[in-house]
């Protein structure tokens, strides 16, 4: 049996976000974008089926989402024909084809039934802040640290050195700065729902961070997460060492705990959801079956299945066809 994909376009409901006339909202761009997955559909030789809608109002979280899905079902030599549409779908993966709207090309695997694993990246991901760049204000280094973790997330750097000379800047802080920290991390918009409803579900909910695990932990008991991974910041004496104990959460790591977890929970390749925005993502988001570049940086969105660019992380589930999303 051949592997079934569906089209999806998203766009924001709040027009200010999606790029549009005020009077719009999201139905004109989203009209734009059937235009173009018409043309993509046809130049891959396929047949355009009924569109499926749906979405998510303005709530307490922010900004709203609207959805339409063409379900494409089976498709022969499925990679050549998903690659195709994506490459007339998102020609640059850095611009929307259609302004204010995601477009992609997904896995209907995702909603057969099975088991699934969510991983997700956790700074500027699962969480709205980078914390390194939190605790590096704490010692007057906020400017020097967020270049740094700039020039990492686009690939430029080697990660774990970069890690390295960051976690260096923070020496001497005093270790209560953690619990501060943590007090001010906020989730991301729709973090909260998309994570209830995959555990609701009896789905695997994970989270792997380049950051640490002294800020992870009390998110992942808040969550219920099934697994977490993060590096761990030294301490001696109750103050910060500038070191991290142990191996630095890498991309391989977080490609490695990906593999470990599926397996762990008897979960199908095809049946993962990864989640990141920087380079350091680029290896666990290889491994899944559906990988999303959420706000991402530019290496990230080459690599990408779909791409999710308006603030709630609870789309990645529209993007999965989850019903309620």
């Amino acid at each position: 049996m051949s592997p079934a994909f569906s089209v999806i376009a998203l766009a924001p409901t709040t027009p200010a976000h999606a790029g549009t006339d005020p009077t719009d909202g999201p139905a004109v761009p989203l009209q734009r974008a059937a235009a173009l997955v018409e043309r993509a559909v046809a130049e891959t030789g396929l047949d355009l089926p009924a569109p499926v809608h749906g979405g998510r109002p303005d709530d307490a979280d922010g900004t709203g989402y609207a959805w339409t899905r063409w379900p494409l079902g089976e498709l022969e030599d499925a990679p050549a024909a998903a690659a195709m549409l994506r490459s007339v779908l998102r020609p640059d993966p850095v611009a929307q084809a259609v302004p204010g709207v995601d477009l992609a090309v997904v896995p209907d695997a995702l909603h057969d039934g099975g088991r699934l694993l969510l991983i997700m990246d956790v700074d500027s991901t699962l969480i709205q802040q980078e914390v390194i760049e939190m605790l590096a204000a704490h010692a007057g280094r906020e400017a020097e640290v967020a270049a740094v973790t700039d020039a990492a997330m686009r690939g430029e750097l080697d990660f774990a050195q970069s890690l390295h000379a960051r976690v260096e800047a923070l020496a001497g802080l005093p270790v209560r700065v953690i619990d501060e920290v943590v007090a001010l991390v906020r989730l991301s918009p729709g973090a909260e729902r998309l994570v209830a409803a995959l555990l609701a579900g009896g789905h695997h909910v994970a989270a792997v961070s380049g950051g640490f695990t002294q800020v992870l932990a009390p998110l992942a008991e808040r969550l219920n997460l099934t697994h977490h991974r993060a590096n761990r910041l030294g301490v001696r004496d109750g103050v910060l060492t500038g070191r991290v104990e142990g191996d630095v959460v890498d991309r391989a790591v977080k490609a490695a705990s990906l593999r470990a977890w599926a397996t762990a929970g008897d979960i199908a390749p095809d049946h993962v959801i990864a989640v990141g925005d920087g380079a350091n993502d680029l290896d666990m988001l290889a491994a899944a079956g559906l990988a999303v570049a959420y706000n991402a940086k530019p290496a990230l969105r080459h690599a990408a299945d779909a791409q999710l660019n308006l603030p709630r992380l609870d789309a990645v589930g529209a993007l999965a066809g989850f019903p309620g999303f």
